[in-house]
């Protein structure tokens, strides 16, 4: 498992410190661009996650009909493309358009798509925690390296250094990650609408796209709050990051453990909507600084306890041959959360107060809580592993009630079912063996 996940964690956790290096110092140096402005520094920002929304799907239909290889290739190329327009950019126009380029590259959900090809769903959890800690600690290294490199080299350095990261992915692409798996699936491809409108599915996206909303609103609070109304200096609020990224990693480590190897995803996820159901009551109701700082603690834990099993869920509820498609729409509801989050926060705060924002998420959160309840346990999906050699009429099989899918792999036959409706040995009897 090691030797396919760690270089595509490596990829996937280098195109998010490209994302992440230019966050803590963008709207200081974008100003200074020809016909820079406030507004223009907020369409800079967000353009990015817009283009991510529009292209994660057709990114995820591509990989699984041209395969995942060839279509991370091409997404990381737009990405270097938009990475030197950035870096060349004299006027905030010309620094829009290579956001905008860069944004086109949506390749996050073929990337966990094929870290799901290369990894059974046992091992799944521990996979998907692996590549959270790359994201992590791609978000930790963004935070220490963008203000000193920038303050001495410019803002330039901080694209050269992505375009030279995203070249090294595309060596170890074509190097160490291993060759792709051939999937045959045994049930005919679901239709968009359809498999949009999955309940399982459409609970998950409703997840990442609210998980994601939550923070981009929390990253715009959390500061103002310290700053304007606590008199925190702005230099000191890497203190407050530093142990929520501390404790945000040790529940990151608990998500991955527990999440799969004691088949209490859900049950994670549901805690941790409660974790930010207690933040967002303590942003907004806090008596002093002690109690927004636990606030910000606690959005950290819930943030991360389900950072390392969301997508492994994700991926049980997806076929074998769709999974780059329904990874796209779970990726793209995500940015779609960011985009949102940050406009609507934005707007509640200019015409309202603190109080009603964290208001409106909360009553946000406690209806997700509902809906989630609903999810099916993931823990239920089970997975039967049979030699190629054995004789099988795998689409007899599917219609059996309780099978999930049947697909093959370059190594085995694999059926999917749901343990509540058929045990193992009742499908191992009728399948004879």
């Amino acid at each position: 498992m090691f030797k396919s996940v760690l270089p595509i964690s490596f990829i996937i956790g280098s195109r998010f410190f490209g994302i992440f290096i230019i966050l803590p110092v963008i709207s200081l140096y974008a100003l200074e661009l020809d016909g820079s402005n406030e507004f223009l520094i907020g369409v800079l920002i967000g353009v990015y996650a817009l283009m991510q929304v529009i292209f994660q799907i057709p990114f995820g239909y591509l990989s699984d009909r041209f395969g995942r290889k060839v279509t991370l290739l091409f997404g990381l190329l737009v990405f270097i493309v938009g990475g030197f327009i950035c870096a060349w950019a004299q006027d905030i126009y010309t620094m829009i358009l290579g956001r905008l380029v860069q944004g086109v590259g949506a390749i996050g959900g073929v990337a966990t798509a094929l870290i799901s090809d290369n990894t059974k769903e046992e091992m799944r959890g521990k996979a998907m925690a692996i590549m959270g800690g790359f994201i992590g600690v791609s978000f930790a290294l963004s935070m220490l390296i963008a203000p000193a490199m920038s303050a001495k080299f410019g803002l330039s350095s901080l694209f050269y250094l992505s375009i030279m990261l995203t070249f090294l992915s595309i060596i170890l692409l074509y190097t160490l990650v291993p060759k792709e798996q051939k999937i045959e699936s045994f049930r005919s491809k679901t239709p968009f609408f359809k498999l949009i409108s999955n309940k399982n599915l459409f609970l998950m996206n409703t997840t990442n796209f609210m998980q994601k909303m939550l923070m981009s609103v929390a990253f715009l609070i959390i500061p103002i709050v310290l700053v304007h109304d606590f008199g925190w200096d702005k230099q000191e609020l890497w203190k407050i990051y530093s142990i929520s990224t501390v404790f945000g990693f040790m529940a990151m480590g608990v998500g991955g453990a527990m999440g799969e190897k004691r088949g209490l995803g859900k049950q994670l996820l549901l805690i941790g909507i409660l974790l930010f159901i207690a933040a967002y009551l303590l942003f907004g109701f806090s008596a002093n600084e002690i109690m927004f700082c636990a606030g910000i603690v606690m959005f950290f834990i819930g943030f991360n306890l389900h950072e390392p099993i969301m997508q492994s869920i994700a991926s049980k509820f997806a076929k074998a041959g769709e999974k780059g498609a329904a990874l796209g729409v779970f990726n793209s509801s995500g940015f779609m959360g960011t985009f949102i989050g940050g406009v609507g926060a934005g707007a509640l705060l200019k015409f309202f107060d603190l109080d009603a924002l964290c208001g409106v998420f909360i009553l946000l959160c406690i209806v997700w809580l509902i809906l989630l309840t609903r999810l099916d346990n993931p823990a239920l999906f089970k997975n039967l592993y049979l030699e190629l050699s054995k004789s099988l009429n795998l689409n007899e099989i599917s219609q059996l009630k309780g099978i999930v899918e049947c697909y093959k792999t370059q190594t085995n036959y694999v059926i999917k079912y749901n343990s509540q409706i058929i045990t193992q040995d009742q499908l191992k009897e009728a399948l004879g063996i």
